[in-house]
């Protein structure tokens, strides 16, 4: 059965996208005011939607996703609207979003339906080029960002290579980004990608943290993933060289040029660490209301951002 969370407000993990637009880019940039009434309609639709974990949560006719206790899942279209209000966009593959309401992370699903993806290349990609390719995607990206009048984002670097696991056809990578503004001193924010492939395509959870929070929360991103699996007859097992469709790209494509058109890369961003930190839960008080005080406030009503803590190597859920 399924639960909904009522009293849901989310200050949210939203600024920054990669994907297309699928609403037109206005002509002139939202005024403040207009992207809080954006956000307090964005939280109110979200908070009606929310799904609350335990719960087998079906996605799409594909896969099913293993909801846990204190975890919740936004529904595509409301999940769509509240990344939209932060600042972020979206690609036609969105499925929704995944978030602990206690906790200051966040985790977009998209489902990629471009058939079968040859695993053959994961031994002979270069992180460097990979990276570079990321940057450059990045720096279309960022165009938007400034047409809508937010922040634009610099992409820093790996946190974490990429690693692929051909038994269980999952692939992890993570880069850090930052609010090209911040200065050098900021901590930024980190997008940890995962992926499981399929017959007939691939699903992605990128899980969104505080630069300073990512080594401890690897796990968590990590179970995301392994509490994702494919309904019997579209896993990548089920593959039919005869009759099934084979992407036009390889593995490489998924950390390059198609991850940051097609996926969402950085949909969520740099830019809510330094400005609301955290998600948080009002027992017994509307969602509206909590907006409304933000609103006049001019400030979030929730703890600052964690201190940046050194990280091993510099590099970039439970």
């Amino acid at each position: 059965m399924i639960r909904r969370l009522p009293f849901l407000a989310f200050a949210l993990l939203l600024t920054a996208a990669s994907a297309p637009i699928l609403a037109q880019t206005p002509a002139q940039p939202a005024s403040a005011e207009q992207r809080a009434a954006a956000m307090q309609s964005a939280l109110a639709d979200a908070n009606k939607a929310a799904i609350a974990g335990p719960v087998d949560q079906p996605l799409l006719d594909q896969a099913s996703f293993a909801l846990e206790k204190g975890l919740i899942f936004i529904p595509k279209e409301q999940g769509a609207a509240l990344m939209r209000a932060g600042g972020g966009s979206i690609g036609p593959n969105f499925v929704g979003l995944i978030t602990d309401p206690k906790s200051d992370w966040l985790a977009t699903v998209n489902f990629i339906k471009e058939g079968y993806v040859k695993d053959g290349d994961a031994k002979e990609w270069k992180a460097d080029e990979l990276l570079e390719s990321l940057k450059k995607g990045n720096d279309e990206a960022n165009e938007d960002r400034r047409q809508r009048g937010f922040d634009t984002l610099d992409v820093l670097g790996w946190i974490e290579t990429p690693a692929y696991d051909p038994a269980t056809h999952r692939l992890v990578w993570s880069v850090a980004v930052r609010q090209h503004n911040a200065g050098p001193d900021a901590t930024g924010s980190v997008n940890y990608n995962t992926y499981l492939l399929g017959r007939e395509g691939f699903f992605s959870i990128d899980f969104i943290t505080p630069r300073a929070t990512i080594e401890a929360r690897k796990p968590i991103a990590r179970q995301l993933l392994a509490d994702l699996s494919f309904v019997p007859g579209k896993r990548y097992e089920d593959f039919s060289a005869t009759t099934d469709k084979v992407a036009a790209y390889g593995l490489a494509a998924l950390i390059g040029g198609i991850a940051l058109k097609k996926l969402g890369l950085l949909a969520l961003g740099a830019a809510f660490f330094a400005k609301f930190a955290k998600l948080i839960i009002l027992a017994g008080v509307g969602v509206l209301a909590a907006i409304r005080k933000f609103v006049r406030r001019g400030k979030p009503a929730v703890d600052p951002a964690p201190a940046p803590v050194a990280l091993p190597s510099d590099e970039g859920t439970r």
